[in-house]
């Protein structure tokens, strides 16, 4: 790689994917909607724009070998519109302004949610069909727009998708804060028996991951136009995790449980009442929050390993150290 352009630079994700480009001493821009001076001090060229905006999405792939594409309206509760618009619009976008301008590697930031249709995923693998019945806007976009990046895979545009769950680490500004704010709050309650196993995936291995995808595509190319589920060694108890970080930051620990048909009932209801009352704001539960709170979803990387080489470079053992110094010493850390 010698000229990259990433997408959402400015999120979790793409400033750590940029920082380690840097590093590696890789020309890098990044597409945002706002300028990133943290970014520009390190030499990377900041393009503000909108990815729905295809004729700027042309001018700034220019040049470009490689585009990490990161960018994506996250969450679960919003207009469907502004879900699809960003995340498979915005995908056509990319997809097509590489075209224009002859980039030919693409990889692309995808979700394990694409693949989550309710029913707990216990070490599947790429195998697994997209999800029937998403239960909101945010995976059955991606689910749209993982498609169309893999169906672009050609002889001129290679492809691929990288799937990372529940990203954590020191620079997250949702996942971790969110949990750390609800624990405060006393409003977190274990859904169903509290046995579920996830994934969760520090964020030196999602970039890792991203940077062995691009290799792959620019040497043997045996991973283009597939989708790689990446993730810790093993697969940790959510709550038992949770607690743990609780109990690190002197937050009382959970233990209050809520049977899985009450919190997905609470989740229809609320749903229903927030679309009718067109209210600002997510609803205090959803549907898909109760499914992902309650079930197991953990997933085989065997695939990632043996065709990327993907292992991941740091433990949960470590990253949560490193996570806990960085919360005690940040603004975020929420003393």
């Amino acid at each position: 790689m010698e000229n990259v352009l990433v997408t959402g630079g400015g999120g979790f994700i793409g400033k750590a994917l940029v920082r380690e480009l840097v590093r590696r001493g890789v020309g890098v821009a990044v597409v945002g909607r706002n300028h990133y001076p943290e970014l520009a001090a390190l030499g990377v060229q900041c393009c503000q724009g909108d990815i729905r905006d295809l004729a700027f999405l042309e001018r700034a792939l220019a040049g470009s070998d490689t585009v990490f594409h990161v960018a994506a309206k996250a969450g679960i509760w919003g207009p469907k519109e502004a879900y699809y618009s960003i995340n498979v619009t915005g995908t056509a976008n990319v997809i097509a302004a590489c075209r224009k301008q002859g980039v030919h590697h693409l990889v692309y930031t995808s979700t394990p949610s694409v693949v989550f249709d309710r029913n707990s995923l216990e070490g599947v693998d790429e195998t697994a069909p997209y999800a029937i019945k998403p239960l909101c806007h945010y995976a059955a976009s991606k689910i749209q727009a993982e498609k169309d990046v893999l169906q672009a895979q050609s002889n001129s545009l290679h492809t691929i998708a990288i799937r990372p769950h529940l990203v954590w680490g020191p620079g997250d500004q949702h996942l971790v804060p969110r949990l750390l704010e609800r624990g405060k709050n006393g409003t977190l309650k274990i859904i169903g028996n509290g046995a579920n196993r996830v994934d969760i995936t520090y964020i030196d291995n999602v970039v890792h991951a991203h940077i062995l995808a691009a290799d792959n595509l620019r040497a043997s190319g045996s991973g283009a136009g597939q989708a790689f589920f990446i993730g810790q060694d093993e697969p940790v108890n959510l709550w038992q995790w949770i607690n743990g970080l609780f109990a690190r930051m002197g937050i009382p620990t959970v233990s209050r449980k809520v049977p899985f048909i009450g919190a997905y009932c609470a989740g229809l209801g609320l749903e229903v009442i927030h679309a009718l009352l067109r209210a600002r704001g997510e609803p205090k539960m959803t549907r898909f929050v109760a499914n992902q709170l309650a079930k197991s979803h953990w997933f085989s990387h065997k695939k990632a390993q043996e065709i990327l080489g993907y292992r991941q470079l740091v433990s949960t053992g470590h990253g949560m150290e490193m996570l806990i110094d960085w919360l005690k010493g940040s603004k975020t850390g929420i003393n």
